[in-house]
């Protein structure tokens, strides 16, 4: 017997097709590995975010009035869901938002009003502003301007009066402290608006033209009406025009894909906001992801359409709705035809 009998057989040699299928094989469990790391490490930080939006948010135990006075969700024709959120801004220096979160009356008024319709289709994003001073029927209070609905009868009221007002049913509430305006712009790096009017408040003043606002500018550039001569219309211009500019800033590339900003705004927002029970983190992620192709171009404003100011019968300076356009706005809204409304009144800002 020779020794090299006793030599255990060398492996046969690898074809090149073997090689190849060989690192193939080794390339494909490198990306799901790859794959599965970034799945835990984003499903981490998904649930951190949902974490801290669902804790960190306030919850309103009594966003809606009776279903029985409420308006029917009406059948689109191509079987979409159109969604209304109406969004409240309030300011930290009156009565608490929880005062009113439980339906009850509070001596709190909502700032601003703001409708948010988002078409089934998820191609746009159309704000409509209701100016405080609209003189309208609040259920069970007779005639009043609109920001006194909170007074009467906490946000359930508010829902109810704005339904009636437009015939269309709001799925979502959400009341914004002004603060949050502040530290999500904050969050953002600062905001860039292109002021229409020169004007000063107390502490700042503000050039006509581009400028990055801080958190505190823009608060007070949301805030402000004594310097305008037309007062609160030209503060719900200002206030469409800084949400657009927010929401252009938010909706961009190097927004979106950057993990830490996005906690960073989600974080610091989360405590100045309230919602109704329905709007939690799971409603919030599944609508950005069906609003993922919506740009700040994609985003119009527009003010709920009146007929300048008047006086009321008991003497009060009032906005008075242009009852004519609002029941086409009613239309457009059923129909989920707000941009073609938007485009045949020429009323978008």
């Amino acid at each position: 017997m020779h020794n090299d009998d006793l030599l255990p057989e060398s492996a046969p040699e690898e074809t090149a097709p073997q090689r190849k299928k060989r690192t193939a094989r080794n390339v494909l469990l490198g990306f799901l590995a790859v794959v599965l790391i970034a799945g835990v490490v984003s499903g981490f930080y998904v649930y951190n975010l949902a974490n801290s939006f669902n804790t960190k948010t306030q919850k309103i135990e009594n966003a809606f009035p009776e279903e029985s006075t409420r308006p029917t969700k009406p059948e689109l024709p191509n079987g979409g869901d159109a969604m209304n959120i109406l969004v409240l801004g309030s300011d930290s220096r009156s009565a608490p938002v929880n005062t009113a979160e439980k339906g009850a009356p509070s001596d709190q008024r909502s700032d601003s009003m703001m409708l948010l319709h988002i078409p089934a289709d998820r191609k746009n994003i159309f704000i409509t502003s209701i100016m405080r001073d609209t003189w309208v029927e609040i259920p069970g209070h007779g005639s009043a301007k609109i920001n006194a609905a909170m007074a009467f009868g906490g946000i359930p009221l508010v829902v109810q009066t704005v339904e009636g007002i437009l015939d269309a049913r709001i799925d979502h509430v959400a009341v914004i402290d002004f603060e949050g305006f502040k530290s999500m712009t904050d969050a953002l790096g600062g905001v860039e608006v292109n002021v229409p009017l020169a004007f000063s408040t107390k502490h700042f003043d503000f050039a006509k033209g581009k400028q990055t606002l801080d958190g505190d500018h823009a608060l007070a550039f949301v805030r402000e009406r004594y310097a305008f001569a037309d007062g609160d219309y030209q503060r719900v211009k200002n206030q469409q025009l800084f949400l657009k500019a927010l929401m252009g800033k938010f909706l961009t590339t190097e927004t979106l894909t950057n993990p830490a900003k996005i906690s960073s705004v989600v974080d610091q927002v989360s405590p100045y906001v309230s919602v109704d029970q329905t709007l939690d983190a799971m409603a919030v992620g599944k609508l950005a992801v069906e609003l993922r192709n919506v740009r700040a171009g994609d985003v119009e404003s527009f003010t709920l359409p009146n007929s300048g100011t008047g006086w009321s019968e008991d003497g009060q300076s009032i906005v008075v709705p242009d009852q004519a356009a609002i029941d086409a706005l009613k239309k457009a809204l059923k129909e989920d035809k707000v941009g073609e409304y938007l485009a045949a009144q020429g009323i978008a800002n």
